[in-house]
């Protein structure tokens, strides 16, 4: 099509927002509780507010850009990134950073929930794959790249620097709706598997336990995750001594970053063996990871936690692919039905918070052992009607064949 790389660049460039943005809010935490005198609890509402709205949005987004079309929802999604942004900016007490964010979560829900069909649209369902796995590097180096940015402002010494990235968020979402009204965005068809189904569809998939079940699977992936990733700089902070403005911005930003090398194994992995084994060698992993960073010294905590994230890399994409391959029909609308399951990220850290205040933040954090239990037996009583195609080590190693003309 006309444009593509225009568009493909655009939504790059959505997918760098939309990481940067997000995972700014763990290495904010400490900060945060420091400035407004909070306690873990209250605290916990941050990461809480964000993601609740993952919930609350996943699905009515998919009718939305069916009803109105994908730059109608991209136009109100950054609308929704401005004016959370502009109001912390402006007005940053507790109550109005908890609204804030609940207002840009909204946004970016319904950016996840447009942007994947448009990449299809503009970049061709041949190319699809290519470019979505394109735009999970580009979101991964923004995960990397933001706590890191976040250090070095904060070390500039400035009264609250943190508003201030909220003010640049929102200088950049107005520049971002002016593109988007401005660039020739291609007409969104969407395909069945993409379609967000009716209230009664959604009613009888949730009457299947399997439904469920796949469900919690990722309430429990995207909860590790979050809490991992808010409460990792507070936890280095209480127990170790480590400066949250730099020895734990450094611990989320590798997080991320190897979050995103753990996924570049995983595709490789997943070529060799069935994903129910590669999730469970994962999850092992991540929970040897997770008690060496609770009870393991400072240099081992402050190396054990961002490990976690390069086992952690493989499990929500393999949770969502054994629950799409588990069901013969609906899959658009069980896909918003795993998608409100991003609500994991509100709940799990919102929990270990409160659980935080009344037994301290190690022990509140045991309870991620209880989760990743949880997407471990996802692997062991998973049981897809399609299996991920595998290939031995020695056809992967040996360059393919020239293939003979059809």
């Amino acid at each position: 099509m006309r444009n593509r790389a225009l568009i493909i660049g655009y939504i790059l460039c959505v997918w760098f927002v939309i990481s940067f943005v997000t995972n700014i809010i763990g290495p904010l935490m400490p900060i945060v509780i420091r400035e407004f005198h909070l306690s873990l609890g209250l605290a916990g509402f941050l990461p809480f507010s964000f993601f609740l709205a993952y919930g609350v949005i996943s699905i009515p987004a998919g009718m939305l850009v069916e009803r109105f079309g994908a730059r109608a929802i991209l136009l109100a999604a950054f609308g929704l990134n401005l004016l959370g942004a502009a109001a912390i900016a402006l007005l940053p007490s507790y109550l109005v950073v908890i609204g804030g964010l609940f207002v840009i979560g909204l946004g970016m829900a319904m950016l996840q929930v447009v942007i994947n069909p448009l990449t299809r649209t503009a970049g061709g369902e041949a190319h699809f794959a290519f470019f979505s796995v394109m735009g999970q590097l580009v979101f991964g180096a923004a995960s990397f790249v933001s706590p890191l940015a976040f250090s070095a402002l904060m070390e500039r010494g400035s009264a609250a620097p943190w508003v201030t990235f909220y003010g640049a968020f929102a200088a950049v979402f107005a520049l971002v709706i002016l593109v988007t009204r401005a660039l020739p965005l291609p007409s969104v068809e969407l395909k069945d598997d993409e379609r967000a189904g009716t209230r009664q569809l959604y009613w009888q998939l949730l009457g299947d336990r399997q439904v469920r079940l796949f469900f919690l699977g990722i309430v429990a992936y995207v909860g590790t995750e979050q809490s991992l990733a808010n409460w990792m700089s507070q936890f280095l902070s209480t127990y170790h001594g480590l400066s949250p403005t730099v020895e734990g911005a450094h611990a989320v930003a590798m997080f991320w970053g190897l979050m995103s090398i753990g996924c570049l194994l995983g595709l490789l992995l997943l070529r060799l063996l069935d994903s129910r084994v590669v999730l469970a060698m994962f999850s092992v992993a991540a929970i040897l990871c997770i008690a060496l960073a609770l009870f393991g010294p400072p240099r081992v905590a402050a190396q054990a936690f961002p490990a976690s994230g390069f086992f952690l890399s493989v499990m929500f994409s393999i949770v969502f692919s054994l629950a799409l391959n588990s069901v013969p029909r609906h899959h658009g609308a069980f896909s918003g039905i795993l998608c409100t399951g991003i609500l994991g990220g509100a709940l799990v850290p919102l929990l270990v918070g409160v659980l935080g205040d009344w037994i301290g933040l190690r022990a509140a954090l045991t309870v991620l052992f209880a989760t990743v239990g949880y997407v471990l037996s996802v692997s062991l009583w998973a049981r897809p009607l399609v299996s991920n195609e595998t290939v031995k080590l020695r056809q992967l190693l040996l360059a393919p064949e020239r293939q003979p003309p059809a």
